[in-house]
C-alpha cells in the first residue's frame, strides 16, 4: 500500500453503536488506514460525533418533509440529506455502510455524491425473517448500485447472491481479532472450567449451553460454568440455573470488556456456544468470540451454525454438534473436562489456526483492499 493511505477519505454509515459485543464495528472504524468519519444515525438523525449533521429545530424538520412530501420522496429520503452534507463535508471517497439497512438509508446520498457504496452484512440483516420481507425490493436496488458487497460467512455469501446480489461483487472477509490480546490459554494445566461469551439472545441459546452443563456436572462434579453477556434471556437463564441446581456452579459475570473476557478465557478449560437459528430467522454471522476463542488457544464446543464451521475444525480444533443437540454438546464437554492432553492439543491447533487466518490484521487488510479497490484511482 502507498505511504499515503491516509489522504484516502471514507465515511463509515452505521446505526447508533451501543452493543458492546461489535467490537467488529470499533475494529473497522479505528483500525482502517484512512481518513474516517463515522456517521450514526438514530431516529433518523445522521450525526457525527453525537451532533446532528442537520439542524433539529422544529422549522427545520417541517421544511425539510413539506420538501420530502412535495417531491414525492420514499421514506428511506429522511436520511439521505443528512448523510450527504456528512459526506460532503468529510470529502468523502467511498462509504462503508455497516449492515445492510444502512446501505439502503446510505444509497441515495452516494448516488448523488457520485462515489462507491461498499456495504457489510453482518447476521441479522440477512436472516430476520420480517427485515428480509421490508427490505427484499430495498436490498434488490441496494445490489445493483453497490460497488461492493461483503459477507461474513460462506453461508452468508450464499444466501446474499440467492436474493440477488451479483457474485462477481460478493466477497467473504471473516472477521478477525487481536492475537496479541487474546492469548495465554492452557487449557491441559485448567481445571475444568467452561466459558460462554454473548448476549442472552435466542439465536445464542444460552438455555442449550445451561441444559448441556447441567449434564456435565452430572458427570464431572467439579466442572464450573462462566457466562459473560448481557441481553433480554439472561433472568431466565438465572431461573434455569436454579431449577437445575446449578446456582454454586454457574456465574454469570454481565457485560464485561476485552481484557476481562481475555483474562477469563486464560483460565479456562474450553470455550462453548450453542448458536441456533431464532425462531424469527435471526442468525449467526461469524461470532466473534469463537475466534478470540481460538485466539486465547481453547477449544471450542459449538454447533454447525452460520459461519461457526468456518473457523472451528470439528475434531482438530474443537467439537461440532448439531443445532438443539443438548446431549451432544454435554458429551463432548465431558470429553474435554476428562481429557486435558485432548483440550491442550485442540487449543494449540487452535490458535494457530487463527494466528494463520483470522488475524485482525488480515481481516482489516482484506477489507481495506476491497475499499480500495472500488476508488475511481486505486492506491497500490
Amino acid at each position: 500500500m502507498s505511504s499515503n493511505l491516509k489522504t484516502t477519505r471514507i465515511s463509515i454509515v452505521q446505526p447508533l453503536l451501543n452493543e458492546s459485543s461489535e467490537t467488529f464495528l470499533r475494529a473497522h472504524a479505528e483500525r482502517l488506514p484512512a481518513d474516517v468519519q463515522v456517521i450514526h444515525y438514530t431516529g433518523g438523525v445522521p450525526q457525527v460525533e453525537n451532533q446532528p449533521l442537520q439542524s433539529q429545530a422544529r422549522v427545520s424538520q417541517i421544511w425539510r418533509k413539506t420538501c420530502r412530501t412535495v417531491m414525492l420522496r420514499p421514506r428511506t429520503w429522511k436520511l439521505t440529506p443528512g448523510i450527504l452534507q456528512g459526506i460532503r463535508r468529510h470529502r468523502s471517497q467511498a462509504v462503508l455502510a455497516e449492515y445492510g439497512p444502512a446501505g439502503v438509508a446510505a444509497l441515495d446520498a452516494c448516488r448523488i455524491a457520485g462515489i462507491p457504496l461498499i456495504v457489510h452484512f453482518h447476521g441479522y440483516d440477512t436472516s430476520i425473517k420480517k427485515i428480509l420481507r421490508k427490505y427484499a425490493a430495498k436490498y434488490r436496488r441496494l445490489f445493483r448500485q453497490a460497488a461492493a458487497v461483503i459477507a461474513v460467512s460462506r453461508p452468508m455469501r450464499e444466501r446474499l447472491v440467492g436474493m440477488g446480489a451479483d457474485p462477481a461483487k460478493t466477497h467473504l472477509i471473516v472477521y478477525g481479532v487481536d492475537c496479541r490480546m487474546f492469548a495465554g490459554a492452557s487449557p491441559a494445566q485448567s481445571d475444568p472450567r467452561f466459558v460462554a461469551v454473548g448476549r442472552f439472545v435466542e439465536k445464542k441459546s444460552p438455555h442449550s449451553t445451561l441444559l448441556a452443563f447441567a449434564e456435565v456436572r452430572r458427570k464431572i462434579p467439579a466442572a464450573r460454568l462462566r457466562m459473560i453477556g448481557e441481553g433480554p434471556l439472561l433472568e431466565s437463564c438465572k431461573m434455569l440455573a436454579g431449577e437445575l441446581e446449578l446456582a454454586g456452579c454457574v456465574d454469570f459475570l454481565g457485560a464485561r470488556s476485552q481484557e476481562v473476557v481475555s483474562r477469563e478465557m486464560q483460565q479456562a478449560r474450553a470455550f462453548v456456544q450453542h448458536s441456533v437459528e431464532a425462531p424469527d430467522g435471526d442468525c449467526e454471522g461469524t461470532p466473534v468470540s469463537i475466534i478470540e476463542a481460538g485466539a486465547a488457544g481453547l477449544p471450542v464446543v459449538a454447533t454447525r451454525h452460520g459461519g461457526i464451521p468456518d473457523v472451528v475444525e470439528d475434531g482438530r480444533t474443537g467439537f461440532l454438534v448439531d443445532e438443539l443437540d443438548v446431549a451432544g454438546m454435554a458429551q463432548r464437554m465431558i470429553q474435554l473436562a476428562e481429557n486435558q492432553e485432548l483440550a491442550g492439543r485442540m487449543g494449540q491447533a487452535a490458535r494457530q489456526r487463527i494466528a494463520a487466518n483470522f488475524s485482525m490484521e488480515q481481516s482489516i487488510g482484506c477489507l481495506w483492499s476491497m475499499i480500495l479497490s472500488t476508488l475511481p484511482h486505486r492506491h497500490t
